[in-house]
């Protein structure tokens, strides 16, 4: 009997001990748990990750986009960019807006397929026929993979007037760093299949090498 109240008195003793070790220290954890609620919380900005920009500026472009048509805009889908052609409109003395108008011509004439996603004039204006998503009909073979720029001229040899000449390398400039591509990615239409186009360019293996060149060049001074 002794023995048994014994053990009781043990028994409360140690569960006392317990309940007041208990109470201590979930008393000595106050304070900190009060502290870390006063401390307001600091709203952060939230962080703005900007798109990357193109090294290279988009020259002025007209958007005159044709209607849609089985002549000169069907309005398939171009989903890859590989090369950039070079074209001439093989018709001296016209101007962009005139060559636009024959493109549009075409969904009436019928006279044949054709059309360009550009076409520079030989001041320097930029008119953009069909949007960079859709496929051009310029390169037979080659219309759902590429980006085809028509040039005017004015001199029968099919040179550019400088200020073609300009806005042409600013424009194949802009287009290979818009879809990562490099200057020899920019083709003549005659490097596809052999049509004497641009003719000029055909002709005077040096200036298209010096029409690279000078690509490259602005590229890489638009960069710094």
């Amino acid at each position: 009997m002794y023995r048994c109240m014994a053990a009781c008195i043990l028994l409360f003793l140690v569960i006392s001990i317990c309940t007041l070790i208990s109470t201590i220290l979930n008393w000595l954890r106050q304070p900190k748990e009060k502290e870390m609620e006063s401390i307001p919380v600091v709203q952060q900005d939230p962080v703005i990750i900007e798109e990357e920009r193109s090294a290279v500026a988009a020259p002025d472009i007209l958007e005159d986009f044709l209607e849609l048509n089985d002549y000169s805009r069907p309005g398939t889908e171009l989903t890859k960019i590989k090369n950039i052609f070079v074209h001439y409109t093989a018709n001296p003395n016209t101007s962009a807006r005139q060559n636009r108008s024959y493109f549009a011509g075409l969904a009436e004439t019928h006279e044949r397929s054709a059309s360009a996603h550009f076409i520079i004039g030989y001041d320097g204006e930029i008119i953009q026929c069909i949007p960079l998503d859709e496929q051009a009909y310029a390169v037979m073979t080659r219309n759902e993979d590429s980006i085809s720029i028509e040039c005017c001229y004015k001199d029968k040899d099919g040179s550019f007037t400088q200020e073609t000449y300009d806005s042409l390398v600013h424009m194949l400039s802009w287009l290979i760093d818009k879809y990562d591509l490099s200057p020899k990615d920019i083709l003549r239409h005659y490097d596809c299949g052999g049509k004497l186009c641009p003719i000029y360019y055909v002709e005077n293996e040096d200036a298209w090498d010096k029409l690279l060149y000078d690509v490259a060049s602005y590229q890489e001074l638009a960069s710094y």
